[in-house]
């Protein structure tokens, strides 16, 4: 059989597992067993690494050179020399630079994965390291902080320099700086912000079990409110102080957000991808799209399809 003259997107949907097993120090990781949980590693572009991809590990991953797109779960953006973002596990990700020289770049990225596990056993025993929880509950959305570029890299050669205690000092020292960072995003839509109770923290979940599982129905924000015994504004009140967002455009977010998935993940028509997370009508879908994305669902579409590093 001939071969394929006019190679297209892979039908490869979701990402590729990263596990032990296929981290070779040829390709910059450190080898596994020279380093605790705490893992550091460097590479170029373009490389095998740089793929849509996902592992049990969070990752800081510092952008030295180039520029391009970024992928992170379900969201698109630009990348250039200090983009630095935290991932948690199993977040997807790749970053596709699109300048690169012909002869590419000996250094285009470094990155530190450490495992969730030590740090939660760790804090329940040492108050500081509870400081660092916050943090690491945020970047199960993805984390982007700003002006972070000489800062960074002088953390990050200082972990990659040391071993045993010493790294674990480096680690705990950049990471205590990004905890008390305030000029990043995140890079999700719905993140639930601090509430004044258990019960109230209850509550909240409640609602959004609602929203999220039955995202298509059209669900007010009256009847959620009567159902808590709330006013109305009372109940916009609570809201708003939980997400961060008013109840009608949290519902939009999820909504769009889930269209996202659909339009990376299936090739429904995007038409029917707006009726299925509950927009009425293509017009308004598109025009929610917009607003919160940037861009409409096409311009999604097409775009999502290179975070695989080709060509859609």
């Amino acid at each position: 059989m001939a071969a394929n003259k006019h190679p297209t997107t892979p039908r490869q949907r979701g990402p590729e597992l990263e596990a032990d097993y296929n981290r070779n120090p040829s390709l910059g990781y450190e080898p596994t067993a020279e380093v605790g949980f705490i893992r550091c590693l460097d590479h170029g572009y373009p490389t095998p690494l740089a793929r849509w991809h996902c592992h049990d590990e969070y990752e800081l991953h510092l952008i030295t050179a180039t520029s391009g797109k970024a992928f992170v779960g379900d969201w698109i953006g630009p990348f250039q020399p200090g983009n630095l973002v935290l991932t948690g596990p199993r977040l997807p990700h790749n970053w596709v630079t699109m300048d690169a020289p012909p002869g590419g770049v000996a250094e285009r990225d470094l990155v530190i994965q450490f495992l969730h596990g030590p740090i939660e056993a760790g804090a329940q025993h040492i108050a500081e390291l509870r400081d660092m929880l916050p943090l690491l509950e945020r970047a199960k959305h993805g984390i982007e902080f700003f002006g972070m570029l000489r800062t960074a890299q002088e953390h990050w050669h200082r972990v990659k320099a040391n071993r045993g205690l010493a790294r674990l000092a480096a680690f705990c020292a950049f990471m205590a700086e990004l905890s008390q960072c305030t000029d990043y995003r995140l890079l999700s839509n719905a993140q639930l912000q601090s509430v004044d109770s258990d019960a109230q923290q209850d509550q909240i979940n409640v609602i959004l079990n609602r929203i999220t599982e039955n995202i298509a129905e059209p669900l007010a924000a009256s009847e959620l409110a009567q159902e808590l015994g709330m006013t109305e504004s009372r109940f916009s009140r609570f809201f708003r102080r939980a997400t961060g967002n008013t109840f009608t455009d949290f519902v939009n977010h999820v909504r769009v957000t889930r269209a996202c998935q659909l339009l990376m993940e299936s090739d429904h028509f995007i038409a029917d991808i707006g009726f299925e997370v509950g927009f009425n009508n293509l017009a308004n879908f598109n025009r929610r799209f917009l607003d919160i994305r940037g861009m409409t669902p096409s311009e999604y579409r097409r775009q999502a399809a290179s975070r695989f590093g080709v060509k859609a």
